[in-house]
């Protein structure tokens, strides 16, 4: 096996690999995505004509009953790629009112994708016609341009495939050019670019195998030469997939890692939201289930999800305030206040983090009047509470993330202990003197501000 056979394997695996991913958004997503189902076909359509180039498949489908038939099936599926692909850059431009200003390029594009498909039609039928008649298929071929190097009926063939696909790559080169300057996030800016350099590869390797075809018609080469062409050119092919298929899936990474932050805020989240459910159990839409259960929940986004659990968790803390007296915030801040200096020592050797004794404060007052509301305390006028000030949606998220971090720290009888201090309006002691507190610090400022890495 030559490297570039082993560099086709390769990338037909990688291809594959992107299609399968990016599957169940394709199949499952909303009806009105076109984006989403273009491109993955584009996705599943190269990936099958990669893999008729492969080794193993093209000889073994070349020497089939249909002589060269790996050739006719890479040109099939190749064509309905670029159907997809040219359909998908017309999906991501999005509606634009009918009375409305509509960018040259835009219309360029719609233009482009009118005809495309009576062109892939037109391309398939006259594909299928010369392939059982013009094209010498007497010996099976292992490098079909190589082999047929010289010959009309193989050239005119190639050449009527090399025309839609060179025409395609040109108008994708066109448009993601564009898109890339106009790009104002990085990641989105870097896939459309290395997407843009692969086409422009496609426009020269397409332009450079017509032009060899029909030099080799007037003066045919040697067949060192012709076997030598024809891997350079299937080295840059091998380039042009690679460039694109990484290229098409750096902006949905980045959407993949604020996926893997949402599951973590929920993982995180869980627990208090559930405690909070159970005693609210009128406030969520569903009955709160086990941690696995939730995360296997497809009927919902995770965006949407953990929005309503905040929500949820807001609303629960803000009828809890009808079963404690004001005396718990302070005391609830004492505790946390405790709790910190007793077990947070920082690398000078001082103690004490006030930032991280707003999180946990929160954690007590939660956790003790949970005990209250449960022991059966009656409902009364609302408590006071600390009001803190999120920027958004995502800062308050990060907040109960911290907060619901530390609320994993606070036990049960410490919780009942800040409580009964409260109710009898007596101070509390900080853990310091006390006892030892469970309560570590690993939750963050008390202004909810969400940090990057904890945004959801």
């Amino acid at each position: 096996m030559t490297p570039l056979d082993l560099a086709g394997y390769l990338i037909a695996v990688l291809m594959t690999a992107v299609a399968l991913w990016r599957m169940p958004a394709a199949l499952w997503g909303d009806e009105d995505d076109k984006r989403r189902r273009a491109l993955w076909g584009c996705y599943a359509g190269f990936a099958a004509a990669l893999w008729t180039k492969t080794r193993a498949v093209r000889i073994g489908l070349n020497d089939s009953a249909v002589t060269d038939l790996a050739v006719l099936i890479k040109h099939y599926t190749a064509t309905i790629a670029i159907l997809a692909i040219l359909s998908y850059i017309v999906a991501i431009y999005g509606q634009y009112p009918d009375a409305g200003t509509v960018p040259r390029h835009v219309r360029f594009a719609r233009a482009i994708q009118q005809v495309a498909a009576k062109a892939s039609i037109a391309t398939l039928v006259l594909l299928t016609v010369l392939f059982f008649t013009v094209v010498d298929r007497s010996v099976p071929s292992d490098r079909f341009v190589a082999d047929h190097a010289g010959q009309w009926g193989a050239t005119l063939y190639m050449s009527v495939f090399y025309l839609y696909l060179g025409a395609a790559s040109a108008v994708c080169a066109y448009q993601w050019a564009l898109a890339t300057a106009g790009a104002g996030m990085r990641h989105l800016r870097v896939g459309l670019g290395m997407m843009t350099f692969a086409m422009f590869i496609g426009v020269g390797y397409t332009v450079s195998r017509t032009l060899f075809l029909w030099a080799s018609v007037i003066d045919t080469p040697s067949e060192s030469f012709a076997l030598r062409f024809d891997e350079v050119t299937e080295a840059a092919q091998v380039v042009l997939f690679a460039f694109f298929a990484v290229g098409a899936s750096i902006p949905a990474l980045s959407k993949g890692q604020r996926r893997a932050k949402l599951w973590r805020a929920q993982v995180k989240l869980h627990g208090l939201w559930r405690e909070l459910m159970t005693a609210f159990p009128e406030q969520p839409f569903d009955p709160p289930a086990s941690l696995v259960r939730e995360l296997t929940r497809f009927d919902t986004p995770a965006d949407l999800r953990i929005d309503r659990w905040a929500a949820d968790i807001a609303d629960a803390v803000e009828k809890l305030r009808h079963y404690v007296p004001d005396t718990l915030l302070p005391a609830a801040k004492a505790a946390a206040a405790g709790g910190t200096a007793a077990h947070h020592t920082v690398a000078d050797g001082t103690t004490g983090d006030a930032d991280r004794a707003g999180p946990l404060a929160e954690a007590y007052w939660i956790k003790a009047a949970l005990t209250a509301k449960n022991n059966g305390a009656p409902a009364s006028t609302a408590a006071t509470v600390e009001t803190q000030h999120a920027t958004d949606q995502d800062g308050e998220v990060a907040w109960l993330v911290r907060v619901a971090t530390a609320y994993r720290t606070v036990p049960q009888d410490r919780a009942a202990q800040v409580l009964a201090h409260a109710t009898s309006a007596t101070p509390v002691t900080s853990a310091a003197t006390t006892g030892p507190s469970t309560a570590s610090a690993t939750t963050g400022p008390a202004a909810r501000t969400a940090a990057p890495e904890e945004t959801a």
